[in-house]
């Protein structure tokens, strides 16, 4: 059994709980359910891209948003929207349905100016608080980055959360891809260890009672 192609969403959820990990995505045992929250997600992420991709003006309901993505287009760049990117267990640059892609993410917006060696990326969120927003996704998507764009060798990043006008950003040098490599690249092989081992235990939290469909197992709330 195989973990790979891998993603940001996957080493987060095997890392929140490994077993609720293998009963939705390896087995597949409970289908992906549609909220509100990511119906709203959903509609702003294509807004966004047909506002910055094709001028389409953006729907009244995301009129909010205008100044911060007006910032935004205004950088230096080819703008790309929506970028699939991978790459291969060797770190070479891969398509995203590659067969042998390994690891592989997609950038809300990419910005790409060679001239400069500079790339912003960035991720829009909706959720209403930026309190536990996780910089990991940058990191990956930086290395993406480097890995597929040799002219490249500073990335600027941040996780736009529109609701709230936060921008998490952070930055990276090209010089900085080895380490972050080596720390996920640990992080995936916990992952695959326990895939070869086929050993997906618990990790109990509060939110076992109330937000885990996982009925087989005993820490949760319908048992």
């Amino acid at each position: 059994m195989s973990i790979a192609p891998w993603s940001f969403s996957k080493a987060k959820a095997f890392e929140q709980c490994p077993k609720q990990f293998y009963h939705e995505k390896i087995l597949q045992e409970y289908p992906f359910v549609e909220t509100e929250a990511i119906r709203y997600g959903n509609a702003f992420h294509t807004a966004a891209e047909e506002y910055i991709r094709d001028g389409t003006p953006l729907p009244k309901m995301f009129d909010y948003a205008q100044a911060m993505l007006d910032s935004l287009n205004t950088k230096k760049g080819v703008k790309l929207c929506e970028e699939k990117l991978g790459v291969t267990e060797n770190l070479l640059p891969s398509g995203f349905y590659d067969k042998e892609v390994w690891y592989r993410g997609i950038a809300d917006l990419l910005i790409i100016n060679e001239e400069d060696g500079l790339a912003w990326v960035i991720d829009y969120k909706t959720g209403k608080s930026a309190k536990y927003a996780d910089k990991g996704q940058l990191e990956l998507m930086a290395l993406l980055v480097f890995a597929h764009y040799s002219k490249i060798t500073h990335v600027r990043a941040g996780l736009l959360f529109v609701v709230s006008n936060d921008l998490v950003k952070d930055s990276y040098a090209d010089s900085d891809a080895g380490m972050l490599w080596t720390k996920w690249t640990n992080i995936y092989s916990i992952m695959q260890t326990a895939a070869k081992r086929n050993v997906w235990n618990a990790r109990p939290s509060g939110l076992c009672k109330r937000h885990c469909p996982v009925t087989v197992c005993v820490h949760n709330g319908s048992n």
